[in-house]
């Protein structure tokens, strides 16, 4: 691993540092967030809705709900602990966590000093040794079920104690990062200090059974330089594969080690596997400690993972975790349609594993992916409104009789409420995501239209994007350095781009070598395309107003499942650029789920600027299965079909979705009248 001075390198962050000093590190290092300024007709809106809507409702509803309350309580030691779960501190630590990235791009004094208010409260019901967790300090003779008696008893399996402290840690650094204040900071520390002098070597000893303190720790230990973080992260690491837990009897047979990913050292674990949230959190604090320890077995462990995830358990959509009980990984190509969980924690953990997969190796492919599940299966769990959310993302939604699951609607809140502040956290955070650089390379990940202030050879250099991604494939950037420099421009070029759905051979395309290639000019002039690890590398001499125009395909392509998905054999999906499309009711006469698209089919694309906050929709005449009742007989009848893409289904409200459709007719499912009947009463 290269050496790099350690200041405040946050992943998509840095800011203030409290300590310096010479370490292994990620090879490729983001760009600050606070150093990219957004300009984007996709994405700026939607970050300007989390901070006028999703951060304020989410505020309000943990007022709402008591979770702000329990801090008081803790506080005065006196109460009961008023909300449903010990990981709800969580909910409050997370929505700070995104207003601070958010007031480093839109301040706003009236939300800092309620951020300041909130961090006095959780300051107040710290514990004097450190310990913050309101489900056992309000009450410590009757703590909540899932803690046990004593601090840390229950910590495999559900007190989340540590997954509190890693959430704390988490939004603590992104506080001081965003506003420079270390009244958040010093409350983390505190209990970090705790956990560090608690559990190691020759003392206690656990696998926390909700990860996300490793990668907390982990963050601690770039802003401070303390070695105990990272020591203790590696321990938390090493600690896995010494207890299965497994009991026969147990009626819910998944509950193991496998679902916390405790059945195997980490080193030896080669399978995406368990419970999809914990299990991405661990991926991504294993590529941390990887990188920042040159741990060579732990990486050969992380790398196998992500190609057994990539190749074998990710939907289409970029969603992870098929399976509702458990909300788990599947065995591989378990990837149903009509049961998909998906939960959107998962998305947003996925993120975060992707970014460290491509700061690990610079390869394309990462970003790929990343892509794939920022622009399809993460924004679909939050509403164009901003504050209705989809805890699971469904792949299928059916009005008949025989089918598994009720039409889902989206929901303000949950008792559960993790998915709504996992977004509020990220959406704020994405500048940092958009941008890598590696001593003369500076790598352009996401096409978002942005400036961005660089630092190459020591010389400034301004970087900016203008595009209408994802709706049209002209990519172009304006290269400003401060003075004539050398560097390496390197653009990704998406696999889509390429003819590849997916880097594996999960997902095809149906017809490969339908799509034109991928353009690219210098100053108005055609230069080749020189690929590096799936980038388009421009190594030059880089002069003020200098421009790069990179063209896209961006034809509709019909995707293809590998056939041991059997969920999807026989079936089609449909993609523009980075977007995955379904079919919604709405569209489509009230019904989807009888579509069939042949392989002749020809779509029209066009912007639709007033429907869905302004969509790109595709349109097709199709076969569509209709059951005449009078003649009890069933006949294909041409129809319009209209897709829009996935992330906007479900705002308008309840009723039909596919994302995968037939391309002939195979069989039918007959319901009969009183059974169809007899569902719709209930």
């Amino acid at each position: 691993m290269k050496k790099h001075v350690l200041a405040a390198c946050l992943l998509g962050a840095a800011g203030p540092a409290l300590a310096q000093q010479a370490v292994a590190d990620y090879p490729i290092q983001a760009v600050s967030f606070t150093k990219v300024k957004l300009a984007d007709n996709f994405w700026l809106p939607r970050l300007k809705t989390n901070t006028d809507v999703t951060i304020p409702a989410s505020f309000q509803r943990c007022e709402a709900t008591n979770r702000v309350k329990n801090f008081e309580m803790a506080a005065a030691k006196s109460g009961k602990f008023a909300t449903t779960f010990p990981f709800d501190d969580t909910d409050i630590y997370k929505t700070i966590e995104g207003a601070s990235y958010s007031l480093s791009l839109y301040p706003d004094e009236h939300l800092k000093e309620y951020v300041d208010l909130l961090i006095a409260k959780v300051a107040a019901a710290q514990e004097p040794d450190g310990y913050l967790y309101t489900a056992r300090t309000i009450d410590p003779a009757h703590p909540h079920p899932w803690a046990g008696m004593a601090r840390w008893e229950k910590e495999r399996e559900l007190s989340h104690e540590l997954y509190n402290s890693g959430h704390l840690y988490e939004a603590a650094v992104a506080h001081y990062q965003a506003t420079g204040q270390k009244n958040f900071l010093n409350i983390a520390l505190k209990n970090a200090d705790l956990v560090c002098a608690t559990f190691g070597p020759g003392k206690r000893a656990v696998a926390p059974g909700h990860e996300i303190v490793e990668m907390g720790l982990v963050k601690l230990y770039r802003v401070t330089g303390q070695p105990k973080y990272l020591q203790t992260a590696k321990f938390f690491l090493d600690q896995r594969g010494h207890y299965n837990g497994y009991d026969p009897k147990s009626p819910d047979e998944w509950r193991n080690g496998q679902y916390w990913q405790d059945d195997k050292p980490v080193v030896a674990q080669m399978e995406a596997e368990g419970h999809a949230v914990r299990a991405e959190y661990l991926y991504s604090a294993m590529a941390d400690v990887a990188a920042l320890t040159g741990d060579k077995p732990l990486l050969t462990a992380v790398d196998s993972i992500w190609q057994n995830m990539v190749s074998k358990k990710l939907y289409v959509t970029g969603g992870t975790g098929a399976v509702p009980s458990g909300e788990r990984f599947g065995n591989n190509y378990e990837l149903p349609n009509a049961t998909a969980y998906n939960e959107t924690c998962a998305s947003v953990a996925d993120v975060y594993w992707q970014q460290r997969m491509f700061q690990l190796h610079g390869d394309s492919k990462y970003a790929d992916v990343m892509e794939k599940v920022l622009y399809n299966g993460l924004i679909s769990g939050v509403g164009l409104d901003g504050k209705s959310f989809f805890y699971s993302n469904a792949m299928l939604v059916k009005n008949s009789a025989s089918f598994p699951q009720t039409e889902p609607a989206r929901a303000g809140w949950f008792d559960c409420s993790c998915c709504p502040t996992n977004l509020a956290r990220l959406f704020p955070s994405l500048p940092g995501y958009v941008y890598g650089q590696h001593a003369n390379d500076v790598y352009v990940n996401l096409f978002v239209s942005s400036t961005a202030d660089l630092l190459v050879n020591n010389k400034k250099v301004s970087l900016t994007q203008q595009n209408n991604y994802p709706w049209e494939g002209g990519l172009k950037f304006i290269v400003n350095p401060a003075t004539a420099t050398d560097f390496s421009l390197l653009l990704r070029v998406p696999g889509w781009a390429q003819s590849q759905a997916l880097p594996s051979d999960l997902y095809t395309f149906a017809d490969p070598a339908a799509a034109p290639g991928v353009t690219l000019k210098v100053n108005g002039q055609p230069v080749a395309v020189k690929l590096r690890n799936g980038y388009a590398m421009l190594a030059r001499k880089w002069k003020k107003g200098d421009v790069v125009e990179m063209t896209l395909p961006m034809d509709v392509r019909r995707v293809v499942a590998n056939p041991r998905v059997k969920d999807d054999i026989g079936k089609v999906a449909l993609q523009r650029g980075p977007i995955v499309y379904c079919a919604e009711w709405a569209d489509n006469n009230g019904k989807v789920t009888n579509v069939i698209v042949p392989s002749t089919a020809r779509f029209t694309v066009a912007y639709h600027p007033e429907l869905l906050n302004g969509v790109t929709t595709l349109t097709t005449t199709v076969p569509t299965v209709q059951v005449d009742e009078a003649t009890n007989s069933i006949q294909t009848v041409p129809q319009t079909l209209t897709a829009i893409p996935y992330y906007a289904w479900a705002n308008r409200g309840k009723g039909e979705m596919t994302v995968w459709f037939p391309a002939r007719v195979l069989d039918v499912d007959l319901v009969t009248r009183p059974a169809l009947q007899a569902e719709q009463k209930k």
